[in-house]
């Protein structure tokens, strides 16, 4: 597997775009991913009962089995409670799309992300799908500019691409994906889009999401808030040339590698990039007697409040994060838990068997220092292990969003 230097236009036939719509002040506002070739589309979605309509037209599309060319994305207004109106201009954008680009309407996604409760400005968006059309384009810039353009809170865009060989073509995965705050997902305002030139069975594809969504952005956690606009999008376009992916066995496992590689660096990408923060708080549980165990013991700690503001302190708080493991719902032994910080700075166990080793709180320190700090608590009951990633928690979180609408 090689990691490349690249956003979604990486993958052969792709093209994307990002511009200023005029629906936020002064930043760009609408994103446009284009392949010209159909693609086999599937998807994801939050579990709040409370579903933005694009959520709602999404799912829609995806599982009707049609085949799709375009995503259009806004950021600034998430289309979120704004009843049947919203979903009028689901279908307007479509529509526009389909006659834009020459396409079939029922072959056109949509995704937004902002404020909850607004209705889409259209005179603004509609109009912006063309201006997207004549700025489409494959280079690396243009999938930069996408995902710059659904942007909200987030300090920085978020990419990735890599490449493996399947049936001796090179095959492309890659995407982009935002999300800050409002982060916890289930299937935050979060929204990830993936491309590939896989050849593979919209079958596969799902069930390829479906699994490592679980591991990947299942295990994020900036603020425990769950988003009414969650969604990751995956297309392919089979323009890679390589053999049909239509049972599982080798191609379908080296797909899958890729695919999850890209998952999870976004997903971190996210965690990393949460409201505020000033670390990357990577949770690693292992010696678990199941995977569910091990998932939700460390989602447990990576969502804990007072373990977060620890991480943010550089405090060495070790019992914060036993008490999150006991309130988790899992079934462990806490005089057999042993914990360990770790990052660039070195590793240091804390605990064993539920109680303080002879730390140096100086070396805590500074390994909690680290732009990126790692606890891995060993329940020694098993084989399984799980990750969980999320931040610390600051001052600025509480800033960022006592005045997010202004």
């Amino acid at each position: 597997m090689k990691v490349i230097d690249g956003g979604v236009t990486a993958p052969i036939g792709y093209q994307a775009a990002g511009i200023q719509a005029g629906i936020k002040k002064d930043k760009k506002d609408m994103a446009l991913v284009y392949s010209e070739a159909p693609c086999e589309a599937a998807g994801v979605f939050t579990r709040n009962l409370v579903q933005a309509a694009p959520v709602k037209w999404d799912r829609m599309v995806v599982q009707s089995g049609a085949k799709c060319h375009a995503v259009v994305v806004n950021s600034g207004v998430a289309n979120a409670c704004t009843g049947e109106e919203g979903m009028g201009y689901c279908k307007d954008t479509c529509d526009e799309a389909a006659k834009v680009l020459g396409i079939p309407a029922d072959s056109v996604l949509v995704a937004s992300t902002g404020v909850i409760g607004f209705q889409l400005p259209m005179d603004k968006l509609l109009p912006g799908i063309s201006i997207l059309k004549d700025h489409l384009g494959s280079a690396r810039e243009d999938a930069h500019e996408a995902a710059t353009a659904i942007m909200t809170t987030d300090t920085v865009p978020k990419e990735t691409a890599v490449q493996v060989e399947i049936g001796g073509k090179t095959v492309t995965v890659a995407g982009m994906c935002k999300g800050s705050g409002m982060i916890h997902p289930n299937m935050c305002t979060m929204l990830c889009f993936l491309t590939t030139d896989a050849n593979i069975s919209k079958e596969l594809l799902q069930k390829a999401l479906s699994k490592d969504v679980e591991d990947t952005f299942n295990m994020i956690s900036v603020d425990g808030d769950t988003s009414t606009n969650d969604t990751v999008l995956v297309m392919a376009n089979g323009q890679s040339g390589c053999p049909r992916i239509e049972t599982e066995g080798e191609n379908y496992d080296t797909f899958y590698a890729a695919f999850h590689q890209v998952m999870e660096t976004l997903c971190k990408k996210i965690a990393g990039d949460g409201e505020g923060c000033t670390a990357l708080f990577e949770v690693k549980v292992v010696g678990a007697d199941s995977r569910e165990q091990a998932r939700t013991l460390a989602k447990s700690i990576v969502t804990s409040s007072l373990t977060k503001a620890a991480i943010y302190g550089h405090d060495a708080n070790w019992g914060r994060i036993l008490c999150a493991m006991g309130y988790s719902g899992a079934s462990f032994d806490p005089e057999k838990v042993d914990i360990y910080f770790e990052s660039e700075n070195g590793k240091l166990k804390i605990v064993e068997n539920g109680t303080a080793t002879d730390y140096s709180e100086e070396k805590a320190t500074e390994i909690l220092s680290a732009s990126a700090v790692t606890a891995i608590a060993d329940v020694k009951m098993g084989e399984e292990s799980a990750t969980a990633w999320g931040c610390d928690l600051t001052h600025e979180y509480v800033s960022i969003n006592a005045d997010y609408r202004s």
